[in-house]
């Protein structure tokens, strides 16, 4: 079949290698002119680094490994540690953090020439009862037998399928970016996550000498517009180590700003031979770090019933929405919560054994993964 698949990111590029590996003839179709570099790093759990070598994607000296969660207050006391190792070794994979221009540049390298066309900006998408068709605000056209919506929370497919634009602001806001030569800051394989009453900081590796940093706020749209940097450092630069040493050397321009937006996830996302994936289908805030992981898990779902189910491809998107739906929805709700950054008392916290969070931490990992889970004869 042909399919065509709009949106150039994570989930868009994998479905597109799984696609490809099974005789699928495949299209991308993406907006902007050429590979995306914006965005600060993706972390990819166990799950998702499965699919990614399921699908030939070395992660072999891509970004950093991730061994260790630590947890503290904003004065520094240490809560409780996760052992993201514990996970790998269980569940057969590791988890890393990686640029996200670095993972779409892996992810992109080995496909055909001509799969991705960059510069083709979906504004339409019309079906007759044997193919389906993708119009451009240019007024061009692209034909395929199926067409895959992966072009993110603000997702012109799901409008066209959809009537609206179901977002809403989920009430807070990140501030991100990456920095060099600061990963001794938290030490190659270990991650840190900061929680105080002015809101949240994160901060992992990802890369031999690279840190991604994060600052997570409640926040408005009517806020909009004003300088990161003066806010970032009243809230935050009388946190404890390390914090005011990541603040003193950030500048104004490397830092990205993004607001949390979530939806209710339907039980179906298309209509027709067309569908969606990833964050078209299912917005969520990033607290959970499930965002990317998800959209590999859409792929891989929607390519391995492609590949092994016979008979009217309508119904195979319709059970792929069906399976994915009832996987997604319990984590987006969660997401939506913004649970962790809502700062409560550290007593609760510290009452939990390590070892006890780490276990509950790779059971939840196994339970949002079909891809871990294994269960394609159900399917």
């Amino acid at each position: 079949m042909r399919v065509l698949v709009v949106g150039a990111g994570i989930g868009g590029l994998a479905l597109a290698r799984g696609l490809l590996t099974t005789g699928h003839r495949v299209t991308v179709l993406e907006q902007a002119p050429s590979p995306r570099t914006t965005g600060s790093a993706i972390t990819v759990w166990s799950g998702g680094v499965g699919i990614l070598r399921a699908l030939g994607v070395s992660t072999d000296g891509l970004g950093a490994r991730i061994d260790r969660l630590e947890t503290r207050t904003d004065a520094g006391r240490h809560l409780y540690a996760i052992d993201v190792g514990y996970a790998a070794r269980r569940l057969g994979h590791p988890g890393i953090t990686a640029p996200r221009r670095e993972l779409l540049a892996r992810l992109a390298d080995g496909l055909p020439e001509g799969t991705i066309a960059y510069g083709r900006r979906c504004a339409q998408v019309k079906e007759d009862g044997s193919g389906v068709q993708a119009v451009f605000v240019d007024g061009g056209t692209v034909e395929g037998d199926l067409l895959v919506g992966a072009d993110g929370h603000h997702s012109a497919v799901r409008r066209q399928l959809w009537g609206h634009d179901p977002i809403v602001p989920a009430g807070w806001a990140t501030w991100q970016g990456l920095a060099d030569r600061r990963s001794r800051i938290t030490g190659p394989h270990h991650g840190l996550m900061i929680n105080g009453r002015a809101g949240f900081c994160g901060l992992l590796p990802a890369g031999p000498d690279t840190l991604q940093w994060w600052f997570s706020l409640p926040w408005h749209p009517g806020t909009a517009g004003a300088p990161a940097l003066p806010l970032l450092r009243e809230r935050f630069a009388r946190w404890a180590a390390p914090v005011p040493a990541v603040l003193e050397g950030l500048r104004e321009t490397e830092i990205e700003m993004f607001p949390h937006h979530t939806h209710r996830v339907r039980r179906v996302w298309g209509t027709g031979r067309s569908t969606l994936l990833g964050d078209a289908a299912h917005t969520m805030p990033p607290i959970v770090a499930q965002g990317a992981n998800q959209a590999l898990e859409d792929a891989w779902v929607l390519a391995r019933l492609l590949a092994h189910r016979s008979g009217n491809p309508v119904s195979v998107l319709r059970r792929y929405e069906h399976l994915r739906s009832r996987r997604v929805s319990p984590i987006a709700r969660l997401a939506a919560t913004e649970y962790t950054y809502r700062y409560h008392p550290p007593r609760y916290d510290r009452m939990v054994p390590s070892s006890l969070v780490t276990r509950a931490y790779a059971c939840w990992l196994y339970a949002t993964s079909d891809f871990l889970r294994g269960r394609e004869r159900s399917w």
